[in-house]
């Protein structure tokens, strides 16, 4: 029966500990471990979630201990009454709905302006030339400043949170794309020409997948600038939505609400977030990556 040793790699050296070793030379089976994978007793989605919840135990504290005046900021048992309330009216619900809609409709509008003009510029100079220039001035014009106009252009209804959004998460998908299609390593472009690719083929399977992952960075980017410009565009005239519960909280200084409405925009964030993170490892499964050590 051959033994089985267990090899631990470290940085600079190799440790090995062999069970029941043989002395007739016959060759053992060994089982690599990751050092980063050694000594770790506690799961990493608990210590992921200390953070959060130091944070929460602290802000009961101050809030009990009267350090943090409920009038300044609701305690975290306030919160969670409140938050218990709307869930049950199911105001909160449907809040969440519609600004989830918002966001989603204004990312799907921006992010594919902002990913066909990536394409036209990166794959093609006279559209680089045509484009480029515009993108790098118009990104820099802040949106918040562009309410005024879209108000006057769409009025106050829906069209103008929608299109603030849309600009918003246009611009970061534009540079991430752009610029991933023109980091694309030369060696891969000249292997696809030896090759005898066809343009359309060569866009198809050498540069496009090579720009995903800047791509798929760009969308996170996007997905977070979607959630400030839904904050603004829901504080124009909204009748509904997240913004709405958080503009009447603040006239009536329920700050129990808006903190409900804030941890509400978060966790819609993360969620998202968790989502474009779950499409990076499908679809970069082929690229290996640094994960901490």
């Amino acid at each position: 029966m051959s033994s089985i040793a267990t090899i631990t790699i470290r940085p600079g050296a190799v440790e090995r500990r062999a069970a029941d070793a043989k002395d007739d030379g016959t060759l053992a089976r060994q089982r690599i471990e990751p050092a980063s994978a050694a000594g770790q007793g506690v799961p990493r989605w608990l210590r992921r979630l200390s953070g959060p919840i130091l944070l929460v135990l602290l802000w009961h504290v101050a809030s009990q201990t009267g350090v943090l005046p409920g009038e300044v900021l609701a305690g975290p048992s306030t919160v969670i009454g409140s938050a218990a309330k709307l869930i049950g009216t199911g105001e909160l619900q449907d809040a969440m709905v519609i600004s989830l809609g918002r966001a989603l409709a204004g990312l799907a509008i921006g992010g594919s302006i902002g990913v066909a003009l990536a394409v036209l510029a990166g794959l093609f100079r006279l559209g680089e030339d045509f484009v480029d220039a515009t993108m790098q001035m118009l990104r820099t014009v802040p949106n918040v400043a562009l309410i005024p106009l879209l108000i006057i252009w769409f009025g106050i209804g829906e069209a103008p949170k929608i299109a603030l959004i849309a600009l918003g998460t246009a611009f970061p998908l534009y540079l991430n794309v752009y610029a991933g299609i023109r980091n694309v390593d030369s060696t891969l472009i000249e292997a696809g020409r030896t090759l005898g690719l066809s343009r359309a083929a060569m866009i198809g399977h050498v540069v496009l997948p090579g720009a995903l992952p800047n791509a798929l960075v760009g969308l996170r980017y996007s997905l977070g600038i979607a959630w400030l410009a839904l904050v603004f565009g829901e504080q124009i005239n909204a009748t509904a939505g997240i913004g709405y519960l958080m503009a009447n909280a603040r006239e009536m200084f329920q700050t129990d609400v808006i903190v409900v409405c804030l941890v509400v925009y978060a966790l819609l964030g993360l969620g998202v977030d968790f989502t474009v993170r779950t499409l990076e490892k499908v679809f970069l499964a082929w690229r290996p990556a640094f994960s901490g050590t």
